[in-house]
């Protein structure tokens, strides 16, 4: 049997379904985080830490949040970047490639299966 790498530019981003989100009025995303587990429970009685987060994406970040939707690849994804900011979003796929990354280790997003 072949083994067959997959291409990161072929994956397809979604947000995950446990974090809420909605858009301010400066038209960024705002994205909702429950802090759960027994560590923020104490981190919230001890230390008064919010039960919920609620994390500001930038220009980019809240762009790239919209667009994934459960059908648009990293790779649709970075063209629709590319498309909007122009030469600002220089290198695209770089930027994108390191932003989606991110929001998957902190579980803001997964992937969907490909057909």
């Amino acid at each position: 049997m072949i083994n067959q790498k997959k291409n990161f530019m072929d994956y397809i981003p979604v947000c995950n379904p446990v974090n809420s989100w909605d858009v301010n009025k400066k038209d960024m995303v705002v994205v909702h985080v429950v802090n759960r587990g027994f560590y923020n429970w104490i981190a919230q009685k001890i230390f008064k830490r919010p039960k919920v987060s609620h994390i500001v994406l930038d220009e980019y970040g809240s762009f790239v949040w919209q667009k994934m939707d459960g059908k648009r690849t990293v790779f649709d994804i970075s063209k629709l970047v590319s498309e909007h900011f122009g030469k600002d979003a220089e290198p695209v796929v770089e930027r994108l490639v390191t932003y989606v990354q991110i929001l998957y280790q902190n579980k803001f997003i997964g992937y969907v299966k490909q057909k």
